[in-house]
């Protein structure tokens, strides 16, 4: 397995030097991001724990793969790299997991509950629907006695379909 480094910059003010490099894997897949790291840190003479692996990219069917490399000038620098890269440059078996957050107490996890707990909980609800609905029945008017309009004139109701005039046919020429 060999590379080359295609592009290199450096980076003042974040204390870094940032490189591309291809490594070529003839016959191999591509190479994880511990190998990459190992082979830039000798390259770059630089210590292990501040050489990151960014990406590595291999095209389909390809025998080179694009990496870009970020090698610190001190422990204090890479200290800006975010967790989860440092945690992708650990082997497999010591990486840590995702952990979901176990800091809040959640509530205990409750088995279904019986159908007459649900009938007791569907209760309330209708209760309190009906007594939104009883105000509303109250303010009508009895059946028996009908609202008249204080002008003692009653005013027709609004005109319906059977009351539209039929339209005159045009006579034919």
């Amino acid at each position: 397995m060999s590379f080359e480094v295609v592009e290199e910059h450096t980076n003042n003010l974040l204390g870094r030097r940032e490189a591309k490099l291809v490594v070529h894997h003839e016959g191999a897949g591509t190479p994880d991001r511990l190998t990459v790291r190992k082979l830039a840190s000798e390259h770059f003479k630089a210590p292990v724990d501040q050489v990151f692996v960014k990406s590595i990219a291999t095209r389909t069917g390809g025998s080179s793969a694009t990496c870009m490399v970020e090698i610190y000038q001190d422990a204090k620098s890479a200290d800006i790299v975010p967790a989860y890269l440092k945690n992708r440059m650990l082997p497999k078996d010591q990486r840590v997991a995702k952990v979901k957050k176990e800091a809040e107490p959640k509530p205990a996890p409750s088995a279904p509950k019986p159908a007459a707990e649900k009938k007791a909980e569907a209760k309330p609800a209708e209760k309190k629907e009906e007594a939104r609905a009883a105000p509303a029945k109250e303010a009508k008017p009895p059946a028996g006695k009908e609202a008249k309009p204080a002008g003692g004139k009653e005013e027709k109701p609004a005109a319906t379909k059977e009351a539209k005039p039929a339209k005159a046919e045009k006579p034919k020429a």
